[in-house]
């Protein structure tokens, strides 16, 4: 009696299921719709004429928009992978650099400063860099934009750091000090110790930090909006100037890909952690 209590008191209510599936139809309902239209045979984004890949055809034939629309993909994956790896680097370094600080208050004080990015809004980050990059510009004399893909990218790598680091920290604070002592002790460098004895254990907060940094810089709009110039378009920039005029299923069909291409790698991610996880409980 008293496990049959105990199980119900833990049950989840009723409403609340439905409440919960409620949400799950509002976040995923637009996605659907979305990869469920890239197959319409028709031209339009409102009525289902039947199914064809057209689309899918058009897309990759390279013609018309659809030139321009994976030109503007590959621009926005250079962008992301550059970002998500030189801030996933420095967001390691910096979470170790936070692990290793003595004092309890200065280690609070860095926490609030790289907490500033995350809640700072977006727009206020993308003018005020805007700002930066144009005075700096105009002071060392630069010929032509004063934003570039490098700009973009020195913008990108500023607002993912943040987001590594609260990857990256907790899976530090979770080892075991001793391990990094102990290498050293039979005979392993600094750095080859951090490498041999610790980097495995932080592992799992390095790759998702990477992933959120990819992400991140993928999707971002705002903040690219401000701080790029006219040789180098992403992929949101380019859909914001798409939608002022009627869009065509092919731009379902590309964002179709890339959500199946996202959604499969985090569920073979999933899968390998879930591997790891369980070859260390038997171990």
């Amino acid at each position: 009696m008293k496990r049959v209590r105990k199980n119900r008191e833990y049950a989840v209510p009723v409403p609340a299921k439905v409440f919960m599936a409620l949400i799950y139809v509002f976040l995923y309902a637009p996605l659907i719709i979305m990869v469920v239209f890239s197959f319409n045979s028709g031209n339009g984004t409102t009525v289902f004429e039947g199914v064809s890949v057209k689309w899918y055809g058009e897309l990759f034939s390279g013609r018309g928009s659809s030139g321009e629309y994976l030109a503007a993909l590959k621009n926005s994956l250079i962008l992301a992978v550059s970002s998500a790896v030189v801030s996933t680097v420095l967001g390691t370094l910096a979470a170790v650099g936070v692990y290793r600080l003595k004092s309890r208050k200065l280690s609070e004080a860095f926490m609030t400063v790289n907490n500033i990015p995350m809640m700072n809004p977006d727009i206020v980050t993308g003018v005020s860099m805007m700002m930066m990059f144009v005075f700096v510009g105009t002071l060392i004399g630069t010929s032509g934009d004063k934003v570039n893909f490098w700009t973009l990218l020195i913008a990108h790598i500023t607002f993912n750091i943040p987001y590594v680091l609260l990857n990256v920290l907790p899976k530090l604070r979770a080892t075991d000090r001793s391990i990094m002592e102990a290498a050293m002790d039979l005979g392993c460098t600094p750095v080859k110790a951090f490498f041999k004895a610790v980097m495995p254990q932080i592992i799992p907060g390095v790759i998702s930090g990477l992933l959120m940094a990819f992400t991140l810089s993928f999707d971002d709009f705002v903040i690219s909006y401000y701080v790029s110039g006219n040789d180098f378009v992403t992929l949101p920039i380019k859909i914001y100037t798409a939608v002022k005029k009627p869009v065509k299923p092919n731009l379902y069909a590309l964002y179709s890909i890339i959500f199946i291409v996202i959604l499969l790698m985090l569920i073979g991610y999933n899968l390998l952690q879930n591997k790891s996880l369980k070859a260390k409980g038997k171990k």
